[in-house]
């Protein structure tokens, strides 16, 4: 009997669970990632490189949660502004003087800059250290130019909130906010599932 991947347990499974209706790509036409050399050792510190990829994730899973749950609240009426700013002063992402919008934007700086993070750097050198492993990236940088469409539309939807308040506005952040999640969370799985494997073999850079 072979003996078990290692890196099998490291990505986060995609439940394929979504909230909004709307799709943005297909995820059926994503490429994968040409299996990594059979029965293959690896030493913790190899193992720790997904790892950390993986914790990198979670984070921002955490922080988007936060996020979906505090507007949720909001859009059902549900939580008062009152008692969303409280709630959110325990978050680590903390604001000195808290709004909602000012909170989803942060949040939509933290997701930027992890993407870019790996646009300038992990992807480009994983795609030079296994040549087999183009497509994925190829298909990884056109999701994050995805993603980044969808955070203008979140931050379109707050600054159109705050300039008419009301229940109409807060419901569309709460549309695009659903959006986000579903892209966000089948993103975030897919490249853990593709990338552990090279970056115990190769490293971030």
């Amino acid at each position: 009997m072979p003996a078990p991947d290692p890196l099998a347990s490291l990505p986060t499974p995609d439940d394929g669970a979504r909230r909004s209706r709307e799709r943005v790509w297909d995820e059926s036409t994503r490429p994968t990632a040409p299996p990594g050399p059979a029965d293959r050792p690896y030493a913790a510190h190899e193992l720790a490189q997904g790892r950390h990829l993986v914790d990198v994730h979670d984070h921002l899973r955490g922080e988007l949660a936060q996020l979906h749950e505090v507007v949720g609240q909001v859009v059902a009426g549900t939580v008062g502004v009152g008692e969303a700013r409280s709630h959110l002063a325990r978050t680590t992402l903390r604001q000195n003087t808290w709004t909602l919008g000012a909170y989803c934007q942060t949040y939509c700086r933290v997701v930027t800059a992890h993407h870019t993070l790996e646009d300038v750097s992990m992807l480009p050198h994983l795609r030079a250290a296994e040549p087999g492993l183009g497509p994925v990236v190829d298909r990884l940088e056109a999701e994050h130019l995805v993603i980044a469409e969808v955070l203008e539309r979140v931050d379109r939807a707050l600054v159109a909130a705050v300039a008419e308040p009301g229940p109409e506005g807060v419901a569309a952040v709460g549309l695009a906010v659903d959006l986000l999640s579903d892209v966000l969370l089948s993103h975030l799985s897919y490249e853990e599932h593709q990338l552990v494997g090279p970056l115990a073999r190769a490293g971030f850079s």
